[in-house]
């Protein structure tokens, strides 16, 4: 009884000299007073039960004197949920043995060592570190670490990692870096046979369908087999964690560093931020690279002349944001997974797309985007808030077509009205083979929806939504060379699979749109002299094949399963039970929600999306 009552009193008083000090820093109206009480409360059971009064009262004492900073930190970093800062001020988890007592206390005392000199600007982040400095320690899947240094640094232990890998049972990050690793390996040597063999090659059509072939027997072979082990289920466990896995594809981008380092710099908790970045650069191994087609003058008709160019190997981003002192401790904790791609295996952004989903590692968010962009303060945490905001979270999807910016523009706050994709058209260009692509529509609002409202479309270039989405719309890794198609195609199977698309209220990144004039390298570019065919005419060839799968899945007419077969095209038809429409919700009902006419090839106005009426 007589521990009972020192316990009780030890309690008054710590809960008493606590809120005393949240006061006077002038942070109890932001703190959960219930929930650090209830902390506080764990840690002195736990002292109790596991030692007795005495280390009840030196915990109660220990308390009094540390609580305070670390609230204030824990404050300043957002994290009052008992899952993030149960340890620092309170690990009523430990409650029952004196271990958990030590735990909590080396939490709170690293929270007031770190923060005990930091100006208050800077607490946050130093609480955070305190705390939270790698989370994939402690998570098996992610161990061994994959190398992002150097490019193509081999997997130690590849085989062995890739075997049990495939077992459907004991996936690794490392297995399915070395399972990558040795499919663009055999398609890099697949396509310099096929580059020596274009050299005395006339026939175009048939150097395609070999290529397209080849292609295609690699991912049997390594890709394949890796989906089906996982297929119906995430391949690792979803944290529930508020972590961020961010997707980026990267072809010879010059901003992919800048983008990573502003990534995590106005991240609100950079800690809780991941990252997939399949880095296709020209690496300056086996030949000179070249530029992209660079305007230098007019001709007499006044029409740009262009010219391509030798030039240096390509920055490599992850290397420029890895060895900067300010970041390099991210690159450490695992949190950079960088699959490196020469560009003479660039196979456009859907097949990169396709490999950065491989890079997820059971972070409980997935954002896709591209490696050009400024991001708006706490952006990781704004998209989290807005998209359970959503009337069907957790099967929501937020994406829109982001905002342009210019390297020269001042620094990014964001906070603009999102775009709202409620528009499509069938493409004009031969070259694209009129497939559907996506449009923006107006900029409603609706006062009398409490969250957002949902559209037709997701943009490829950007997406939010919670990691479920790989379980049930897996990237379709039958897509290489397509340009366009990708974004009906993804719109249409997240549709058919249960979830809802929603536009963001505001927009909190913002993306370098690229026009031709700028002279940047596109892929085709690099398709067309790998296979002695310089220009985009070798990649259209390929692609004009490749984007019959997508217009089958999307209910083209013209293009049944007797047509397909009868162009022998039945392979761009492979596994489509698998990377096709999911069982939530027709094809029918997809083209019926979008008005979408394939007899007149036209896209007819969605009231419900351009006036904003549905939750």
């Amino acid at each position: 009884t007589s521990r009972l009552l020192l316990a009780l009193l030890g309690f008054a008083l710590v809960v008493f000299a606590s809120t005393i000090c949240l006061l006077a820093a002038g942070l109890a109206a932001h703190i959960d007073d219930e929930e650090l009480n209830a902390g506080v409360e764990g840690r002195l059971q736990g002292g109790a039960a596991g030692g007795g009064v005495v280390q009840q009262q030196q915990e109660a004492q220990y308390l009094e004197q540390e609580l305070p900073i670390a609230a204030a930190a824990i404050e300043r970093a957002h994290a009052t949920n008992n899952d993030n800062d149960g340890g620092a001020v309170g690990n009523n988890n430990g409650g029952g043995d004196i271990g958990g007592i030590i735990r909590g206390a080396d939490a709170a005392k690293k929270i007031a060592a770190a923060v005990s000199d930091k100006p208050l600007d800077t607490m946050a982040a130093a609480a955070q570190n305190a705390i939270f400095p790698t989370v994939v320690s402690d998570v098996a899947h992610l161990n061994p670490s994959v190398p992002y240094l150097p490019p193509h640094a081999p997997v130690p232990n590849a085989d062995g990692l890739i075997e049990t890998t495939l077992s459907g049972s004991n996936p690794t990050m490392a297995g399915i870096h070395a399972i990558l690793q040795r499919f663009i390996l055999d398609l890099h040597e697949s396509n310099r046979n096929f580059a020596t063999d274009a050299k005395t090659e006339n026939d175009r059509e048939g150097l395609r369908d070999r290529v397209i072939q080849a292609y295609f027997d690699l991912a049997n072979k390594h890709l394949i087999p890796f989906d089906k082990a996982y297929r119906g289920k995430n391949v690792f466990p979803v944290r529930e964690d508020g972590s961020i896995f961010m997707s980026l594809a990267s072809f010879r981008d010059h901003l992919l560093g800048a983008t990573l380092k502003e990534a995590f710099r106005k991240a609100e908790h950079p800690e809780r931020l991941f990252v997939g970045a399949v880095v296709q650069n020209c690496f300056g191994d086996e030949y000179v690279c070249k530029t992209g087609a660079q305007v230098v003058g007019k001709d007499k008709n006044g029409r740009p002349q262009t010219k391509v160019s030798d030039a240096p190997p390509d920055k490599n981003g992850v290397e420029e944001f890895c060895t900067d002192p300010s970041y390099k401790k991210y690159c450490e904790a695992g949190q950079i997974r960088a699959l490196y791609v020469n560009e003479t295996e660039s196979l456009g952004p859907a097949a990169a797309r396709y490999y950065a989903s491989k890079l997820w590692g059971g972070e409980t968010y997935y954002l896709q985007a591209v490696a050009h962009l400024r991001f708006a303060p706490n952006f990781d945490t704004r998209y989290i808030d807005e998209v359970k905001a959503a009337k069907a979270y957790p099967k929501a999807v937020l994406s829109s077509y982001p905002p342009g910016f210019s390297e020269s523009d001042p620094d990014y706050v964001g906070g603009t009205t999102g775009a709202r994709l409620c528009t499509c058209e069938f493409s004009h260009s031969d070259v694209e083979e009129h497939i559907i692509r996506i449009n923006t529509g107006g900029h409603c609002t609706n006062d009398q929806v409490d969250g957002p409202t949902q559209i037709a479309f997701i943009a490829a270039g950007f997406f939010f939504a919670r990691a479920e989405f790989l379980k049930d719309v897996p990237f379709d890794p039958y897509l290489p060379w397509c340009f366009m198609g990708e974004e009906i195609a993804l719109s249409s199977r997240a549709r058919a699979s249960g979830w809802d698309i929603y536009a963001p209220r505001q927009n909190l990144i913002a993306h370098q749109y690229r026009p031709g004039r700028m002279g940047l390298p596109k892929f085709w570019g690099s398709v067309g002299r790998l296979f002695g065919r310089p220009g985009p005419g070798f990649n259209t060839r390929l692609q004009k094949k490749i984007i019959k799968r997508v217009k089958y899945l999307v209910a083209y007419p013209e293009v049944s399963t007797e047509e397909v077969e009868k162009d022998g095209d039945e392979l761009v038809l492979t596994d489509l039970e698998f990377y096709g429409m999911g069982s939530e919700r027709t094809r029918q009902a997809y083209v019926e929600f979008t008005n979408i006419d394939f007899s007149s090839k036209s896209c007819k106005n969605m009231q419900w999306c351009n006036k904003c009426t549905m939750a």
